[in-house]
């Protein structure tokens, strides 16, 4: 059996923690490095907490003791090490006005990178199969994490049936009252983090549906609730959430479900084209 790496450990013990020990939880999860390198009176002075606070969270997490949990840590970092990309700060560095876009298209080639290094290709497999099997899809994504919970619905729209997505202010509760064990529920939840969302989880969870989060970090609010969550910026800092980003998951997301269920895509699609060459809605 695989191995769970460390941040997923992390986000399935998160919701019991103590205050304490989720503080020094944060902290490695922000600062591998440290965690990797660190005593445990260090780690526990960096993140505000006493040395056997850091110590009790090698228990929490199941570990013998603080030995095993930073041997755990530093073989994580070792095999994903990448630099933290940090936004640049307009104190330190001038830009010619002409020059903003390119620093715009500059970071989002940094965050599409890191992207590319903490995607987990077994979580992506995961939620494509859930989304597969799945007797009905519903999608939410509330204020201005619902452009994108969009552009998932209409995706999926093209290549199954039973998908519906929320509105952007709110979901029905009777949309959630149909919800199934073999439905799923796909959520979208971005700083600020809308309350409903996690209304909305719960009440998923306690009809037995299966739960996708996609969010910027794992132990964002959603993220520590969901089943599933895939992130989009885990080591970015930055004053903004990048929409390439999360598009760009989505893609990765969408070529699984092409791999796994192109056979039922095939036909739907030739349903589909028909439709819309009879109904004449396309110029060309």
């Amino acid at each position: 059996m695989q191995e769970k790496p460390f941040l997923q450990i992390i986000k399935e013990s998160f919701p019991s923690l103590s205050r304490g020990q989720k503080k020094v939880a944060e902290f490695i999860k922000d600062h591998m490095d440290d965690g990797a390198l660190d005593t445990a009176y260090q780690l526990g002075k960096k993140s505000g907490v006493s040395e056997t606070t850091v110590i009790r969270l090698a228990y929490a997490l199941g570990y013998d003791g603080f030995s095993a949990m930073q041997e755990k840590i530093r073989k994580d970092w070792l095999a994903q090490k990448n630099p933290v990309l940090k936004e640049a700060s307009p104190a330190k560095e001038v830009w010619h006005e002409d020059r903003i876009f390119e620093k715009v298209v500059a970071h989002e080639g940094a965050v599409l990178q890191q992207l590319l290094q903490q995607v987990r290709a077994e979580e992506i497999w995961k939620s494509a199969d859930r989304i597969i099997n799945a007797d009905r899809v519903y999608i939410a994504g509330f204020g201005s994490s619902y452009a994108a919970a969009y552009w998932l619905f209409y995706s999926l729209r093209q290549v199954r049936e039973n998908v519906s997505i929320s509105n952007t202010d709110g979901y029905m509760p009777e949309e959630v009252c149909e919800l199934t064990e073999d439905s799923v529920v796909v959520l979208f939840s971005f700083p600020r983090y809308r309350k409903e969302t996690l209304n909305l989880v719960r009440l998923a969870k306690k009809q037995g549906a299966a739960t996708v989060a996609i969010t910027n970090r794992q132990l964002s609010p959603v993220g520590q609730l969901a089943e599933v969550t895939l992130t989009t910026e885990e080591k970015v800092e930055s004053s903004h959430n990048s929409i390439a980003s999360v598009i760009s998951l989505l893609e990765v997301l969408m070529a699984g479900i092409h791999s796994r269920d192109h056979e039922r895509i095939r036909k739907r699609q030739q349903k589909l084209e028909l439709l819309y060459t009879d109904q004449e809605l396309f110029l060309e």
